[in-house]
């Protein structure tokens, strides 16, 4: 740093002065071998004399020297070792646990990962995939918000594996991993069944979602099993961006004749479900929610739980499996569920109106 920049300090902190970049051939120099053995170095180690190696490793750590990979890729007509992911908004505890599993898989077999988010739109979907395809990667996994994929079928056939978790894509050549939501639905209505509950209601936003349709049958199955075939009054389907399960819940206890249970199609519904019974003192309906979340054991909620790191180390494992072999038949992997018994589930119907 120059006398000027140690001087020049303005409100007691220094002045910021990017560097140049080092290139290979500033690492060449310094270790003083040709700029083909530095590449070599990084692309084609065990070619290298391992002393060559280390002097050509501690110029490029002196010099902070970082090789792209981004353009190596693209001059080779290639693909970079980074997979994208493509998830609905980051608040939500389900994504970034998805994202933490597939990281941790993909990590241990040198790739990295690359997140966008779309803020659970159609729109923003489409336009995050092309940013992310944009950046060659190796494979894109995707939790599918728009109603169609088809989009990208193209890149597909380029030869860029597709993988789908959660829900599985629409009109694209695609793999996916996904939950068994209709057969943690059915338990869990079951479950309040079996517990004399009759007016057992369904919540959910969205409602549109394949996850969210198939947890919708899980719950009108059993319903009907148990002689109950018409549940649409007891059914609250929502895909309205904004409106909060405190709404919907609050529409459903002021019907004339209140459910005694409900279930949430997802966490979001069950937070919003928790205070809307909080603020009537309520604390005789039952209540089960799809998705754990960090407070449920707390609040004592009963809840359809898995694994969501799961669904994204399962993922990851296919994305590998199809960028080494792009052949073969597509796949979907469904991961089970279970039922988690802490306290709301189990409230008996019993002096209800």
């Amino acid at each position: 740093m120059s006398v000027e920049d140690i001087a020049g300090r303005r409100g007691g902190h220094p002045r910021m002065n990017p560097q140049t970049r080092a290139t290979l051939e500033d690492v060449a120099r310094l270790a003083g071998v040709s700029a083909k053995t530095v590449s070599r170095v990084f692309n084609q180690r065990d070619l290298v004399n391992p002393e060559t190696v280390a002097r050509v490793l501690d110029s490029a750590r002196r010099l902070r020297f970082r090789p792209n990979t981004l353009a190596r890729g693209l001059r080779s007509g290639g693909r970079t070792n980074v997979v994208g992911l493509i998830v609905g908004e980051l608040g939500n505890p389900f994504y970034y646990k998805v994202a933490a599993g597939l990281e941790k898989e993909l990590a241990a077999n040198g790739y990295s990962l690359l997140l966008a988010s779309t803020d659970d739109t159609a729109e923003g979907e489409e336009r995050v995939a092309d940013a992310l395809l944009a950046q060659r990667v190796a494979a894109l996994v995707l939790i599918p918000a728009a109603p169609d994929q088809s989009h990208l079928d193209g890149e597909r056939q380029l030869g860029t594996p597709i993988v789908a978790i959660d829900r599985p894509g629409r009109n694209v050549v695609a793999d996916s991993v996904v939950l068994d939501n209709r057969a943690g639905v059915h338990e869990a209505t079951r479950h309040l069944l079996a517990a004399g509950h009759r007016r057992i209601a369904y919540l959910c936003n969205p409602a549109s979602v394949h996850s969210q349709a198939e947890r919708l049958a899980g719950y009108r199955a059993a319903m009907a099993e148990a002689g109950i075939a018409d549940t649409s009054a007891w059914e609250v389907l929502e895909d309205r961006r904004g409106v909060s399960g405190e709404e919907l819940c609050a529409h459903l206890l002021d019907a004339a004749e209140p459910p005694t249970a409900i279930l949430c199609g997802n966490n979001r519904m069950t937070v919003g479900t928790l205070r809307a019974l909080r603020d009537r003192g309520d604390d005789s309906t039952a209540l089960i929610g799809f998705d754990d979340f960090d407070t449920a054991d707390i609040l004592g909620v009963t809840v359809i739980s898995y694994d969501p790191e799961e669904l994204g180390r399962t993922a990851g494992r296919v994305a590998l499996q199809r960028i080494a072999d792009p052949s073969g038949f597509t796949q979907q992997i469904v991961l089970p569920t279970h039922l988690i018994e802490r306290g709301t589930g189990e409230r008996s119907p019993k002096g209800r109106p």
